[in-house]
C-alpha cells in the first residue's frame, strides 16, 4: 500500500512522489491504523510535542534557537521528529505561506513524511497597543482582518456574527497554513481581576454556550475535514475561578478556588463545545482546591482529564496540555518563565510527564523534549500501547484536516485572501456593533449623544487626523466645546519577562490618575470611552463624565462614528460593572453576577 519510503505527500513538486491513499477509498481510521504500525517509538514520540516555532521576514525558516524556537527547524523535524508547531511572530501573508510550504517539504523528506499541523493563538483581535496584554502579546502581524476580542463579540450577543468570524479566520488561516487554532476560550469571567477575561464570551453561561457553539462551527464547519481549522476548546475545566483574580501562568496564581459550590457551572460552556464537535481540549495550568479530586495542576489531573472529560462526556478527541508543564523557558543562561508544574513541582521532568500521560494527556504543549517519552517507555515506565492511543488520536486529526492529502498552500491565493477588503469590512463593522453606550447625560436640549455638527474638540488618545472628519481638533481645553477621551481599564503593572503582559490586579484608577482625568471632567461636557479588557471600577468617571462608552478592541473611527451617530449603538455589557473594589473583594470567585449593587448590571447598553 505504500510507496519505498514510506507514508508520502501529492507529487507537487514534481519529485514522483504519490499519496496512495489519495483516491481517499480507505477510511480515515484504516490509514492511522497502517501508518501507526510502520512507526518507529521516536516518530511516536516527537508527535506528542507541540512547540513554539519561527520565521524570517522574508519566509525563511529559523535556523538558531531561541526563547520562541527552542532548536533549530530543521533539527526539531529532521531529528527530534516533531511536527505540530505553534506560530507565533509571523511575516507578511505570502512570506508566510512559503514559510509554510518550506515546513512541509522537510517534513516531506523525513522516513515517513508525516506533514506539519500548524496551530496559532487568536491574531484577529483588534489593539491599538500591540504586545500589552496577553491577549495580544502574540504578536498580531501577518494582516489578518482586525475584529474586537472574543468579549466584544459577546457584546454583539449574535451567534450568527460570531459563526461568521470563525469562518472568515477559517479561510484566513487556511491560506496561510494554519490548521489547528488555539482557541476558543470557554472560561467564565467570574473572577472581575482575572487578567484573561478579554479571550473569553463574558460571565454569562448561557451566553458563552452559545457562543462557543457557533465559534467551533465557524471554525471547523459542521465536521472537520480538508477545509477545517480544528479548535483547541480551553481551558477545561474553566480557568476563570481564580484564587484573587491572579493567574496560575504564576506560582502565586496557582489555586482555583470555589467558595460558592460552582465547579459544575464552570463545565457548561465546555459541554456546548463538546456538542459542537471541538476536535481538541486544553486543561488549564490550575490547581483546584476544595473539591473531591486530586490538588495537581489540571494537566496532571487524572480525576478530571480521565475521569471527567474521558469519563462523562466521552470525550475521544486529542488532549494537549497548556504550555510549558515539563520545563521552564531559558533565555540567556536564566528561566524567565517557569514551568507550570503545580502541585508537582517536586517531580522530575520524567515524572511528570509520566504524570500527565497517566492523567490522559496525548501532547505537551510548549516543550520539545520527546526523549523523556522514549525513555519512559523504554525504561517500563509507560506501555508503548498506551503511547499508541495519543499518537492514533493525533494522526487522526492529520488525516481529516487533509493534510496527507496535500499539505500545502498556494502563497499567491494567501496575498488575496488574507485581511481582503471584505474581510476587512466585516472586521470593522464587528467592532462597532460591540461597542457599548454605558451612560447618556440628559441636557436641556435632550440627550448629550450623539454630537451633532463640528463641534471643536480637544482629544486624547485618538488620532487627530480621524478626528479631523468629524469636528475641529483644539490643541487647549479651554477652546474646545466637547473632549473625548480614550482611556483603558486600570491595573497594576508588574515587573518580569511574562508578567508585564497580564494585566492584574485592582480595577479601579488610583487617585493620581483618577484626578487628571476628572480634572478634565470638569472643564468641558466629555465623552469617555474605556477600553475593557476586564471589568473597570469607575464611578466618579462615570459620574462626571456626559457620554461614557465601553469598546472591546475598536480603532477610532468606530468609537466615532457612535459618538456622532453614524453608527447606532447596539452592544450589551458581557460582564458587571462594580461600583468598588470592596464590592470586587466581597465577590465569590467562581459565582457570576454576584457583585453587590454594580455600577453597571451585566447585559447593561443604551442605544439612540
Amino acid at each position: 500500500m505504500l510507496t519505498d519510503d514510506g507514508f508520502a505527500f501529492r507529487d507537487l513538486n514534481g519529485n514522483g512522489r504519490l499519496d496512495p491513499y489519495e483516491d481517499g477509498r480507505l477510511p480515515v481510521e484504516e490509514r492511522v491504523e497502517d501508518l501507526l504500525s510502520r512507526m518507529t517509538l521516536e516518530e511516536k514520540a516527537g508527535m506528542m510535542f507541540h512547540t513554539m516555532v519561527g520565521m524570517k521576514a522574508d519566509g525563511g525558516l529559523m535556523e538558531v534557537a531561541g526563547p520562541m524556537n527552542p532548536a533549530p527547524t530543521s533539527e526539531l523535524i529532521e531529528k527530534r521528529l516533531m511536527n505540530h508547531f505553534n506560530v507565533y511572530a509571523v511575516a507578511e501573508p505570502r512570506r508566510m505561506a512559503e514559510w509554510h510550504n518550506r515546513l512541509q517539504r522537510l517534513a516531506e523528506g523525513t522516513r515517513l513524511g508525516i506533514p506539519v499541523t500548524i496551530s496559532s493563538d487568536p491574531r484577529h483581535s483588534y489593539s491599538r497597543e500591540p504586545g500589552d496584554s496577553i491577549l495580544t502579546s502574540i504578536m498580531l502581524t501577518g494582516g489578518f482582518s482586525q475584529w474586537p476580542g472574543p468579549i466584544g463579540l459577546a457584546a454583539t450577543r449574535d451567534p450568527e456574527l460570531v459563526k461568521e468570524f470563525g469562518d472568515i479566520a477559517r479561510r484566513e488561516y487556511t491560506a496561510v497554513g494554519i490548521r489547528v487554532a488555539l482557541h476558543p476560550m470557554a472560561d467564565l469571567a467570574t473572577e472581575p481581576r482575572w487578567a484573561r477575561i478579554e479571550g473569553t464570551f463574558g460571565e454569562d453561561a448561557v451566553l458563552a454556550s452559545r457562543l462557543v457553539s457557533a465559534y467551533v462551527e465557524g471554525f471547523q464547519g459542521e465536521a472537520l475535514g480538508p477545509g477545517s481549522v480544528a479548535c483547541m476548546t480551553k481551558h477545561f475545566p474553566g480557568g476563570g475561578p481564580q484564587r484573587d483574580g491572579e493567574d496560575p501562568h504564576f506560582s502565586y496564581g496557582k489555586e482555583q478556588v470555589y467558595p460558592g459550590g460552582n465547579f459544575d457551572h464552570h463545565l457548561i460552556p465546555f459541554e456546548a463545545a463538546f456538542e459542537a464537535g471541538t476536535a481538541q481540549i486544553m486543561p488549564y495550568y490550575g490547581m483546584p482546591v476544595g473539591l473531591e479530586v486530586e490538588e495537581v495542576g489540571f494537566g496532571f489531573n487524572k480525576d478530571v482529564v480521565t475521569g471527567l472529560l474521558r469519563g462523562r462526556y466521552g470525550f475521544d478527541g486529542v488532549v494537549c496540555t497548556d504550555w510549558t508543564l515539563l520545563t521552564p523557558v531559558e533565555a540567556m543562561g536564566q528561566a524567565p518563565i517557569e514551568a507550570k508544574c503545580w502541585g508537582v513541582e517536586d517531580l522530575s521532568v520524567a515524572e511528570r510527564a509520566r504524570k500527565a500521560i497517566d492523567a490522559g494527556v496525548d501532547q505537551f504543549g510548549g516543550e520539545a523534549c520527546p526523549e523523556v517519552v522514549v525513555d519512559l517507555v523504554r525504561g517500563g515506565l509507560i506501555q508503548e500501547a498506551r503511547i499508541d492511543e495519543s499518537v492514533r488520536r493525533l494522526l487522526r486529526d492529520k488525516f481529516r484536516l487533509g493534510l496527507f492529502d496535500d499539505p500545502y498552500v498556494d502563497s499567491k491565493a494567501a496575498e488575496r485572501v488574507v485581511g481582503n477588503d471584505e474581510f476587512r469590512r466585516a472586521g470593522e463593522n464587528a467592532q462597532r456593533r460591540s461597542i457599548v453606550l454605558l451612560k447618556n447625560a440628559e441636557t436641556p436640549d435632550g440627550r448629550f449623544l450623539p454630537l451633532r455638527g463640528r463641534p471643536m474638540l480637544y482629544v486624547e488618545n485618538l488620532d487627530p487626523g480621524v478626528v479631523g472628519g468629524y469636528g475641529q481638533v483644539v490643541e487647549s481645553i479651554e477652546d474646545a466645546d466637547v473632549a473625548i477621551l480614550r482611556l483603558r481599564a486600570p491595573f497594576e503593572p508588574r515587573e518580569g519577562f511574562l508578567e508585564r503582559h497580564f494585566n492584574s490586579g485592582d480595577l479601579d484608577f488610583k487617585d493620581e490618575e483618577k484626578a487628571i482625568i476628572l480634572n478634565i471632567l470638569g472643564k468641558v461636557p466629555t465623552v469617555v470611552d474605556i477600553y475593557l479588557e476586564r471589568p473597570a471600577v469607575i464611578p466618579e468617571i462615570a459620574d462626571r463624565s456626559a457620554g461614557l462608552l465601553a469598546d472591546f478592541g475598536a480603532c477610532d473611527a468606530a468609537v466615532l462614528d457612535v459618538i456622532f451617530g453614524r453608527f447606532t449603538p447596539s452592544g450589551k455589557l458581557p460582564f458587571e460593572m462594580p461600583s468598588s473594589m470592596d464590592a470586587v473583594r466581597r465577590q465569590k470567585e467562581d459565582v457570576p453576577h454576584d457583585s453587590e449593587d454594580p455600577l453597571f448590571p451585566f447585559g447593561h447598553g443604551l442605544t439612540y
